[in-house]
């Protein structure tokens, strides 16, 4: 079997790299942006640090700031209308995953129109066509849009997301730049930072895991676990080093998939419009322990990249128990609740969830079998 790696043609980080994207632009001969972005970083001006940019350098552009957080189709036909009726060539996707997810699925569609619908990119499209170029501006340490080849989308008609994965939607430029994600408040830092996490662990245990992704995703958790704290404290070595964390984590994942934390979290989102990292957050420790008997040592590993020492004496119980243990420990210290019903999750609503999330794409991913009853039962435990 061939294992295939797929990756974003250019990438910068640090503090500044968004000088970048001026030169980006211009070397590539693109005539127009359109910025996809939200209206809360209008707001904050967070979007200006890059329009001040386009400006100085006399480069066009209109704004679509019509982004919420778990985009819809509609918002995504509404961008592709803008898009079409701005004159732009290229877009530019400014904010957490988002915004990023729906620049995807608009440049998908304008270069790929009989997907025009949306809702058939669900899953594995076969688009024909490369999406509109896109430079991806993330101002969140957590999805990793930028790299990725994964996007997801709400259906509000049927309360429910859906994963599209096209290798024809990463961005052409990555912009990592920790300046851009300085204005995180705590809540948003630890979120979008546990959401790093678990794209870490989910991607170092799902079944499609390899030696290459392996080392990326040991290298993000170790990263992850020693940066998250202290960028919830707005520690600029902490947002700069979550930053690079969480790429690296969507170098890894991308390419492999995920598992049922994902599976689960994504009904979430659907069903009360949950913010995704706390989500996954919230039942990463549980799915930890359902999937332990199914991960060989990895469990080791993963104790011993979160900081936790002696892992080399310990038994196979005492080191998978030491795992969950400091993923609970990190979750608690930057402030996320512990149980499901304290984020707005109904128990009658857990049949339909559980059903929803059997169906996901990222769960046929995880590395213990899953049903519609062992789902549920996860969520129960979690409730």
């Amino acid at each position: 079997m061939a294992n295939r790696m797929i990756l974003n043609e250019t990438s910068y980080f640090g503090a500044g790299a968004i000088s970048e994207i001026v030169t980006e632009a211009k070397a590539r001969g693109f005539k127009k942006a359109l910025i996809v972005t939200d209206k809360d970083l209008i707001k904050f001006n967070v979007v200006k640090k890059v329009t001040d940019l386009l400006d100085k350098a006399s480069l066009a552009y209109e704004i679509f700031d019509e982004v919420k957080a778990n985009p819809t189709v509609d918002i995504v036909k509404s961008g592709v209308d803008t898009f079409k009726n701005a004159g732009a060539d290229y877009l530019i996707a400014i904010g957490g995953g988002s915004p990023i997810d729906t620049a995807k699925g608009i440049g998908i569609i304008i270069n790929n129109p009989e997907f025009s619908d949306v809702i058939s990119l669900e899953g594995v499209a076969e688009t024909k066509k490369p999406c509109v170029p896109i430079i991806a501006v993330p101002t969140t340490a957590g999805t990793a849009a930028e790299v990725t080849i994964n996007y997801v989308i709400t259906d509000t008609e049927k309360k429910r997301k859906f994963v599209c994965v096209d290798p024809h939607d990463i961005p052409v430029v990555a912009i990592v730049d920790s300046d851009m994600m300085s204005s995180m408040p705590k809540g948003l830092t630890a979120s979008t930072g546990m959401d790093a996490l678990t794209h870490a662990i989910e991607g170092y245990t799902t079944l499609a895991a390899w030696e290459l992704t392996d080392m990326m995703h040991l290298k993000a958790i170790e990263i992850i676990s020693r940066s998250l704290r202290a960028a919830c404290d707005n520690d600029p070595k902490g947002r700069e080093d979550m930053a690079l964390g969480q790429y690296i984590a969507g170098m890894g994942f991308s390419n492999v998939g995920l598992g049922v934390v994902h599976g689960m979290a994504h009904p979430l989102g659907a069903f009360y419009d949950t913010p995704h990292g706390i989500a996954n957050a919230v039942l990463l420790p549980y799915v930890m322990e359902y999937n332990a008997e199914y991960t060989g040592e990895k469990f080791r590993d993963i104790a011993k990249a979160m900081g936790v020492q002696g892992t080399e004496s310990m038994s196979q119980e005492e080191y998978r128990k030491a795992a969950v243990d400091a993923v609970k420990q990190l979750s608690k210290d930057v402030g996320i609740p512990a149980k499901l019903h304290e984020i707005g999750v109904k128990e009658e609503d857990l049949q339909a969830l559980a059903e929803s999330a059997f169906a996901d794409v990222c769960t046929g991913g995880n590395p213990r079998p899953c049903t519609v009853e062992s789902i549920l039962e996860i969520y129960k435990t979690a409730f």
